[in-house]
């Protein structure tokens, strides 16, 4: 047979099919993975619902409607979303959309909200809760009450009374009117052991006298019925209100003097004689917080005078530290100079350390008669650097100079080296001098990727809290005003003085001031970005 006859010619190629599903390999690895991974998405999910289904008990617990029914639709969306085939962008969206929705939109729409109230000390809750704690704080002890023996009892750290009436033990805590305790022990007139209570003995009493004299257990949910007080740990006595609320007519009447007091807008109960009851309810006031300070004679002078500060500071401390970061990023920036490496590396070491941490060294340097400024540098000097109003805002712009500097040298030392050398050479080449060049050239090119962030820089010190808390407290103090201000505290810092630092906290008034920064930070970075637009013509 020739080789000719061997051979065959090719199979012709077979007509494709439908092709089969891709296999995975036959260990199983790629099943196991998945596996895996379902595993730990719904360990996950598993903990974020046990967390909302306790977010959504407490918030039914306190009648909380709008938070319980942000946290059901929440649950909703993120069950649906990471258990579905269809929502894959929305898995990388909601956990960001959600905080967004938390710690940004609803911390701005409250703010808002108590800017237009009376929020603050003695007016910090409701109507219901304000006749409760006026008809507690005016109880005394009603005149030929029998005295009750009394028995004091612990559970789980909570105090509480034990005492017979009528021929039943009954226990009750400062939050749990008396109700019958069934299975109480009574010698006598007195319980003596109660089933789950622990019976403090002398011993105990006298270490926890004061919260036993300042304990209150109600004999019921309503304040009208008294409580029963005690100032030995041995012997109970009823107390009562003299100012007996009618719900009928919304009047607290004196039962001593008969005077009658009547709620007013507000938030107070007031009489005619112009007498106050406090605590207050939360009533909404208008622009009333807004208006206070320009109107209030206390208030509107140190007001303006911190306001004026404020973008003093905002804007000289732009200015100081941009201008040392771009003069030192020329410098080191020039090929000339040795050691360029370890310059940079030491300038930005006051950019390395906290921030809070280097303004409350500062403050040790700057003390008055143990600073290091005055004993060693000046030879002894009494300078009140941080107490001598000029001197504290001097004081600060260097300490911010000091901890600005770094960034702005960094920044512009990456937009020098942005910049085109060949453009520089070509300017030289014309004629242009070093002074003409930096002019013209070298910063209206810098400016283009400077200036947005010198407008965030502006923002950022406008807001300035930490260095102004942790510098000066924002002292020396102004005399006369309201509220505990002084000729260094910023707008921020303000507000929180009126809201925390000022004896009566005062939320509403602060979250007005709050909105007011808001708008003008908003308004000037609105203007800032809009002229840095024109530099991009450049």
């Amino acid at each position: 047979m020739t080789d000719q006859q061997t051979l065959e010619p090719p199979a012709p190629p077979e007509a494709p099919g439908p092709r089969s599903p891709r296999r995975s390999r036959g260990d199983g690895s790629h099943a196991r993975n998945f596996s895996a991974g379902f595993v730990v998405k719904l360990i996950l999910v598993a903990l974020v619902d046990a967390l909302g289904v306790y977010g959504i008990l407490a918030a039914l617990a306190v009648q909380s409607w709008g938070i319980l029914a942000f946290l059901v639709l929440a649950l909703v969306a993120v069950n649906w979303i990471y258990f579905s085939k269809r929502a894959v962008p929305g898995k990388y969206l909601i956990p960001g959309l959600l905080f967004l929705l938390v710690y940004q939109l609803f911390v701005m729409a409250y703010t808002g909200y108590v800017a237009f109230t009376n929020y603050g000390d003695g007016h910090n809750s409701t109507k219901a809760d304000a006749v409760e704690a006026i008809s507690i704080q005016n109880e005394t002890r009603v005149e030929g009450s029998p005295t009750l023996p009394l028995t004091v009892v612990q559970r789980d750290g909570e105090l509480g009374f034990a005492v017979v009436q009528d021929g039943d033990a009954e226990v009750g805590t400062a939050e749990e009117p008396f109700t019958a305790a069934d299975d109480a022990t009574v010698e006598g007139e007195r319980v003596t052991a109660v089933p789950g209570w622990e019976v403090l003995g002398f011993a105990q009493i006298a270490e926890q006298q004061a919260a036993i004299t300042e304990l209150r257990v109600p004999f019921s949910d309503d304040p009208s019925e008294g409580s029963v007080r005690t100032q030995d740990g041995s012997t109970g006595y009823v107390y009562q209100s003299t100012l007996v609320y009618d719900e009928a007519t919304d009047t607290f009447t004196d039962s001593a003097t008969g005077e009658t007091y009547t709620p007013s807008e507000s938030g107070n109960f007031v009489s005619e004689d112009g007498d106050v009851l406090t605590p207050g309810w939360r009533v909404g006031v208008g622009l009333d917080n807004f208006t206070r300070v320009f109107t209030d004679s206390r208030l509107a002078g140190p007001f303006a005078q911190i306001t004026v500060w404020t973008f003093a500071f905002a804007f000289l401390s732009v200015l100081t530290t941009f201008a040392v970061g771009l003069f030192l990023a020329i410098v080191f920036n020039d090929p000339r100079i040795r050691g360029r490496k370890v310059y940079r590396s030491l300038l930005i070491l006051p950019y390395a350390f906290p921030g809070f941490l280097s303004a409350l060294v500062w403050k040790g340097m700057l003390n008055e008669r143990f600073g290091f400024v005055n004993e060693v540098l000046l030879g002894g000097a009494d300078i009140g650097w941080l107490t001598s109003p000029w001197l504290a805002k001097l004081s600060i712009l260097m300490v911010n100079l000091w901890l600005g500097f770094p960034y702005m040298f960094i920044v512009c030392t990456g937009a020098l080296q942005a910049i085109p050398a060949d453009t520089i050479e070509a300017a030289k080449i014309d004629g242009a001098g070093a002074w003409r060049i930096f002019r013209s050239m070298t910063l209206p090119l810098l400016m283009i990727s400077v200036a947005p962030l010198l407008i965030a820089s502006f923002a950022f010190n406008f807001n300035n809290f930490t260095l102004i808390y942790m510098l000066t407290g924002g002292g020396p103090n102004f005399v006369g005003t309201p509220v505990v201000v002084g000729h260094t505290d910023l707008l921020i810092s303000m507000v929180y003085s009126v809201a925390f630092e000022s004896g009566n906290k005062q939320y509403g008034l602060a979250s007005a001031l709050s909105i007011l920064i808001f708008i003008v930070v908003g308004a000037i970075s609105y203007v800032g970005f809009r002229r840095t637009r024109k530099l991009e013509e450049i």
